[in-house]
């Protein structure tokens, strides 16, 4: 009473302003996850606090995420169904970069000429996008520009005897004659996934569902030149950049790629 507060009042009013800063804490990290979901709707509150951590710079724990998410209604409430068979051979797995790539193809419809189709290579060690190709056919030379690009970039002083291997699916463009010489004449192995390996190419499929997501579901494209330069955008800076990816510990394709070469040049010193 020495101020003419009583202890009750004191520490009422002491209270009443921690909730106060507590709830507004709880308002901008709320706006936080409005515009990170504006963006990219289909995340979840793990990768949602990855971001806030990791790009943001904020310290915030995933359970205060969660339950904000939940109480505002912003989960994913996504159920995937797995198929039954099960692989009756051993999935190869990459222990470095440059050693696995995968190869795919989705389409998607652009407004002014109709159905486009999207050729991606993955490192799958890294989950780095390392080429593509984006045209309006998908034969087996489109096929050979997305890895031509991958070549010229990843290796620059020439892939044989690199040791690299290419995953595909039995599709007519990487077993067509053509594409199979070329793969043979670089010295790049070719493995076909098969009905007795039905999860052989699960890395490259799962991030062509990424660019679903992320790009192709949530953008009508007038023009191949327009969705040309949102996939570049999305595909070098977006996720080769910044995703922050949960099999790489919420690191992006390039800050895991270039841990490993760190640690590398550390265990060589």
């Amino acid at each position: 009473m020495a101020l003419g507060i009583s202890r009750a009042s004191y520490y009422s009013a002491k209270k009443e302003r921690a909730s106060s800063s507590k709830l507004k804490i709880e308002e901008e990290i709320l706006l936080k996850i409005k515009e990170i979901k504006e963006k990219h709707p289909f995340w979840g509150y793990r990768r949602v606090t990855a971001w806030i951590r990791r790009r943001e710079k904020r310290r915030v724990n995933h359970k205060k995420v969660y339950r904000i998410m939940k109480l505002k209604d912003l989960l994913c409430d996504r159920k995937f169904y797995k198929a039954k068979r099960k692989a009756t051979s051993a999935k190869p797995k990459a222990e470095r970069p440059l050693q696995y790539w995968g190869i795919d193809m989705t389409k998607f419809s652009v407004r002014s000429v109709g159905w486009v189709y999207l050729v991606v290579v993955l490192d799958w060690y890294t989950r780095k996008i390392v080429g593509r190709n984006l045209s309006l056919r998908s034969r087996a030379s489109e096929w050979k520009e997305a890895l031509d690009m991958a070549l010229n970039r990843e290796f620059p002083e020439g892939v044989r005897g690199r040791g690299l291997k290419l995953v595909s699916d039995n599709g007519p463009q990487p077993t067509s004659r053509s594409f199979m010489q070329d793969m043979a004449s670089l010295g790049i192995e070719q493995i076909f996934t098969s009905y007795s390996n039905p999860k052989g190419n699960a890395e490259t499929e799962r991030v062509m569902r990424t660019i679903k997501e992320e790009v192709l579901w949530l953008n009508e494209f007038e023009s191949l030149a327009e969705a040309k330069e949102k996939l570049r955008k999305w595909i070098e800076i977006d996720y080769n950049k910044l995703y922050v990816h949960s099999e790489l510990g919420y690191r992006s394709p390039e800050e895991f790629e270039a841990v490993y070469y760190e640690q590398a040049i550390s265990e060589v010193a």
